[in-house]
């Protein structure tokens, strides 16, 4: 095989290869929960469901908890 046919071959094989990665954002360490004091129920029914750390805009926001039936 020529040379330029064998290098050809080695950088098409090593694009699929690479073209199969998936590259991840490193996310910082999320913070630890959280206390909420939970509020009497609204009615009967309900059910709390506990507050938790998003990611979004470059950082872990809070989203309180909330009850819900």
């Amino acid at each position: 095989m020529s040379r330029i046919l064998k290098a050809t071959l080695v950088a098409t094989l090593m694009a699929a290869t690479l073209s199969g990665c998936i590259v991840e954002p490193v996310h910082p360490r999320r913070p630890p929960p959280l206390v909420e004091v939970v509020p009497v129920a609204p009615a009967p029914n309900y059910h709390w469901v506990a507050g938790h750390y998003r990611w979004g805009g470059g950082q872990w926001l809070w989203v309180p908890g909330h009850w819900r039936y």
